[in-house]
This record gives structure tokens, C-alpha cells and sequence, in this order.
């Protein structure tokens, strides 16, 4: 027979917890405000905890912010506006959006850009190139690109291609 009563933590425990929590990786305010739901903390007791994990430095939102846009850029070549949108729905203020935009070099930006387009193009297989170059536009612009990029990119390759 499972038992279903709820154990409950001290705020020290919780402290310790989310200390945890937010050492193994950069965290944002929302995912700790969630994380204390989760473990059932009351929520009288969750700006204190919040307080304490920015007075030890566990908690550092333009330091999430900044560290979100590198990663998300280097690792998972997100363009711009995807990395926009994620920091957004995490409610990251615009002013850090802004800061951790900085940290994306144009210079990486066009690179990583022109790497991940190439290698998707060459793996589509389509024969019809207009399907080719829509699945291509599809898949850029889910990785949050900008339009005007990826119809320059287009033409080009669309042009490379049909050259003999």
C-alpha cells in the first residue's frame, strides 16, 4: 500500500535544496519560484528563500540570462529571435535581454548561421528545389533566424545548385 502524506522540509532544508538546485546550473527566478511549488514550500516563506539565494549569489538573473543566450547560440545554434522569446517566456527584463544579446558576437552569429544552413541543405533530399528550399526556410526559421537572412541564404544556395 503507497502512503500519500507529504513530507514537509524546514526553510533551511529548502535553502539547502535550492543552493543545490541552483549550482548545478544557472538559474532564473521563474524556475526557482517553480521548483519551491514543486517541494511544496509555502509560498510565505518563498521571497525569503529567493533573497537568500541572491544574497549567496546562487541566484543571478542577467548572469542566467547571459549564460541561456551563449549556450542556446554555441549550442543548439538558436538565432536571435528564438533566444528572444525563450528569455521573454522565462520573464527576463528586456534591459538583460538586451545585455545577453551582447554576448552573441555578429561575427558567431553569421557563422554558426551559414554552418547550419549549408549542412540542412545539403541533407534535405527533395528533387524539387522549391520544396527543398521551404523545408529549409521552415527549419531556420524554427531555430529563430531572421527572414531576411534566410531568403538571402536561399537565393544563393537556389544558385550554387542550379549552376552545372
Amino acid at each position: 500500500m503507497e502512503n500519500n502524506y507529504t513530507t514537509y522540509l524546514t526553510i533551511e532544508q529548502a535553502k539547502n535544496k535550492l543552493e543545490h538546485f541552483c549550482a548545478y546550473q544557472e538559474r532564473c527566478h521563474t524556475e526557482v519560484t517553480s521548483k519551491l511549488f514543486n517541494l511544496k514550500i509555502s509560498s510565505s516563506y518563498h521571497d525569503e528563500i529567493i533573497v537568500h539565494l541572491i544574497e549567496n549569489n546562487f541566484l543571478n538573473e542577467e548572469r542566467f540570462a547571459c549564460s541561456f543566450a551563449r549556450g542556446k547560440h554555441r549550442i543548439s545554434s538558436w538565432g536571435r529571435s528564438r533566444i528572444i522569446a525563450e528569455l521573454k517566456l522565462r520573464k527576463i527584463s528586456s534591459f538583460l535581454i538586451k545585455k545577453a544579446m551582447q554576448e552573441i558576437t555578429d561575427e558567431m552569429y553569421f557563422e554558426s548561421f551559414e554552418k547550419i544552413a549549408t549542412q540542412k541543405w545539403i541533407t534535405l533530399t527533395d528533387e524539387d528545389i522549391n520544396k527543398k528550399a521551404q523545408k529549409l526556410i521552415g527549419f531556420l526559421h524554427r531555430k529563430g533566424y531572421e527572414m531576411e537572412f534566410i531568403l538571402d541564404k536561399i537565393t544563393e544556395l537556389k544558385n550554387t545548385t542550379e549552376e552545372p
